[in-house]
C-alpha cells in the first residue's frame, strides 16, 4: 500500500455533516421549531463547504481503518477528488437554501434535512475514497441514507419508487462486488488508485499491478476472459446508479414522487456517483489498455448510446415535467459514459466538462419543476399554457438551462458536446467514431423538442388561452417566489451560461486529469 500521510482533517467533511444530520433528526427544539431549523440547516451547509474547501486545498491521504495489512478504508484527495467534491459542495449549498422555502409546503422538513446533511458527509466519503473498497462502502451508504429523501412524501407511490431504487441498486452493487472480488483476489490488495490503472497490459497468462509502490507479476493463468467479465460486471454495475440501460428504470420512477430539491440532486449529483466509480474502476484500477478494442469496450459503447437515444425518445413522449426531465437525465448522463468509453483524452475532457454542465444545468431546471408546480400545481407541460406572465423570470431561467443542455453556443452543453464529438471521430474506434458523433446530434434534436415546448408555450401562448391558476384557483403572476428559491436558480443559470462563454481554465484542469490517465 502507498505511504499514508497523516492527513487527519479529511475526515471532517466526511463527519461534520452525517453528525450535524443526526442532530437534526434527534434534537426535538430543532423539530418543533422551524426557525431554528433553517438555521441549523445553512450553518452545516456552509460550514461543510469551508471544510470541503479547506480539504481540497490540503491534499494529503488518510487510513482510516486497515482490515489487514493490505486492504484499508483510504481517503485521498486527487484531481477527480477535487472536481466531484467541489461540484457536491457547492450543488448540496445552493439546493439546500431552496430547499428552506419548499420544504414548508412539504411538511417534516427536519426528517428531510437530517438525510440531506447525512448524505452530504456520504458523498464526500465516495470522492474522497483512495482505493475501490473505500469507494465501495460508502457507495453502498449513499443507497442506503439517500432511500428516505425518495421515500419523504410516504405515499404508496413514494413507497414502490423507494423499493424499486433500492433494488436496482442494490443488483448493480452485486454485480460490482463481483468484479471487484475478483480484481482483489488477483492482486492481493485494496485497489488503490493509481492513475493510468494497476495494470498495464494483457500478455497471455500474466499481467503486471502496482502495489506497494512496485510492480509485482498477477497471473491471471488463462483467465484473461473472466478478468475482462469481471470489469464488465463493474460497468454495468456502477452502470446502475448512472442510469445506463437495461438497468436505468429507478430513474424516471423516482424523480416524480420526490421532493423537488431531492429530485434536483438525484440527478445532477447522485448519478455522478456511478460515473466516478466507473472512472475509477477503468482509469486507476484496471486502465484504459485493458478493455480497448475488446468486446467489453464495444458492448459499453452500445449501451451508452442506446441509453442517450431511448432516454432523449422516451422524455419527448412524457407527458409529466419532472419525468420528462428524469428521462432526460437517462440520456444526458450516458453522454459522459460514451465519453468515457472513447478511452481518448479529447472525448475524456468532454466527459468531465458535461459531469460539471449537466449537474449544474439539471440541478437549475429541476428546481424550476418544483417552482412551477408549488406555484401553480400542475405537472403536465400541456397545462403550462401562458406560464411566462406570471413567471417570467423563472420560465426566462428555464429556457436558458433549455438552450445549454441541447447544446447551443455559447452556453455550456455546447462545448462539452464538442468535445464528445470530436474525441469520438479522433478515437479510432472503427464505426463507433462517427455512430457516436450521429447519435448525439439526434439526441440534440430530441432536446429541443422535449425541452422548447414549455418555453414557447409559456411566452407565445396565442391568443385564447387560458392563465395557469395556482393551486388555489389565484392566477400565477399573483404568486411570488422567495428569494431562497429564485437565488439559487439563476446561480445555476449564470454558472451554466458562463462556463460556456469561459471554459478555458476549466478545460486546462480536465486536460491535466486526463493527461494522467491517457
Amino acid at each position: 500500500m502507498n505511504e499514508i500521510g497523516e492527513h487527519v482533517g479529511l475526515l471532517l467533511p466526511v463527519i461534520f455533516p452525517m453528525l450535524a444530520g443526526a442532530g437534526v433528526l434527534l434534537a426535538k427544539r430543532l423539530r418543533d421549531d422551524r426557525g431554528k431549523l433553517v438555521k441549523a440547516v445553512i450553518l452545516s451547509l456552509v460550514a461543510e463547504a469551508a471544510l470541503i474547501c479547506v480539504s481540497l486545498a490540503v491534499g494529503g491521504s488518510l487510513a482510516v481503518w486497515e482490515l489487514t495489512a493490505n486492504f484499508a478504508i483510504v481517503f485521498k484527495v486527487d484531481g477527480i477528488s477535487r472536481l466531484f467534491a467541489a461540484l457536491t459542495g457547492i450543488a448540496w449549498l445552493l439546493v439546500g437554501a431552496y430547499a428552506v422555502c419548499y420544504m414548508s409546503h412539504e411538511g417534516e422538513g427536519h426528517r428531510f434535512f437530517g438525510y440531506y446533511l447525512i448524505v452530504l458527509g456520504v458523498l464526500v466519503g465516495l470522492d474522497f475514497s483512495g482505493n475501490l473498497i473505500t469507494l465501495y462502502l460508502f457507495y453502498e451508504l449513499m443507497t442506503l441514507t439517500s432511500l428516505p429523501l425518495v421515500l419523504h412524501g410516504r405515499t404508496k407511490e413514494a413507497v414502490m419508487a423507494g423499493l424499486k431504487y433500492l433494488f436496482y441498486s442494490v443488483a448493480g452493487a452485486f454485480l460490482a462486488l463481483f468484479g471487484i472480488f475478483f480484481l482483489a483476489a488477483a492482486t492481493g490488495t485494496a485497489l488503490d488508485f493509481v492513475p493510468g490503472g494497476m495494470f498495464t497490459g494483457m500478455a497471455p497468462n500474466a499481467s503486471a499491478a502496482l502495489s506497494n509502490g512496485a510492480l509485482v507479476d498477477v497471473a491471471f493463468d488463462g483467465r484473461e476472459g473472466l478478468l475482462l467479465a469481471a470489469v464488465f460486471c463493474l460497468l454495468a454495475g456502477f452502470g446502475v446508479k448512472a442510469g445506463m440501460f437495461p438497468l436505468h428504470g429507478w430513474l424516471p420512477t423516482a424523480h416524480p414522487v420526490a421532493p423537488a430539491p431531492a429530485s434536483a440532486l438525484l440527478s445532477g449529483v447522485i448519478t455522478k456517483a456511478g460515473v466516478l466509480a466507473i472512472i475509477r474502476v477503468v482509469y486507476f484500477v484496471v486502465g484504459p489498455d485493458v478493455i480497448r478494442g475488446t468486446w467489453v469496450q464495444d458492448t459499453w459503447v452500445l449501451l451508452t448510446l442506446l441509453t442517450v437515444f431511448m432516454g432523449s425518445l422516451l422524455a419527448f413522449w412524457e407527458p409529466l415535467l419532472k419525468k420528462r426531465l428524469a428521462y432526460s437525465t437517462v440520456s444526458q448522463v450516458s453522454y459522459i459514459l460514451f465519453g468515457l468509453s472513447m478511452l481518448h483524452l479529447t472525448s475524456f475532457v468532454g466527459a468531465l466538462s458535461h459531469v460539471v454542465f449537466h449537474s449544474l444545468i439539471k440541478d437549475g431546471l429541476f428546481l424550476c419543476a418544483g417552482a412551477i408546480t408549488m406555484v401553480t400545481g400542475k405537472t403536465r407541460v400541456k397545462d403550462m399554457v401562458g406560464l411566462g406572465r406570471g413567471m417570467p423570470l423563472l420560465l426566462g431561467c428555464y429556457t436558458v438551462l433549455s438552450l445549454a443542455l441541447i447544446g447551443i453556443p455559447p452556453a455550456s452543453g455546447f462545448v462539452s458536446k464538442w468535445y464528445l464529438a470530436t474525441g469520438a471521430m479522433a478515437s479510432g474506434t472503427g464505426a463507433w467514431a462517427w455512430i457516436g458523433p450521429a447519435v448525439l446530434l439526434a439526441s440534440a434534436l430530441l432536446t429541443a423538442g422535449y425541452l422548447l415546448p414549455l418555453s414557447i408555450q409559456g411566452y407565445f401562448p396565442g391568443a385564447d388561452f387560458g392563465m395557469v391558476k395556482g393551486g388555489d384557483g389565484q392566477e400565477a403572476k399573483s404568486q411570488k417566489l422567495s428569494a431562497w428559491m429564485m437565488f439559487p436558480v439563476l446561480l445555476f443559470t449564470a454558472g451554466a451560461l458562463l462556463l460556456g462563454c469561459f471554459p478555458g481554465r476549466l478545460v486546462a484542469m480536465l486536460e491535466t486529469i486526463g493527461s494522467a490517465v491517457l
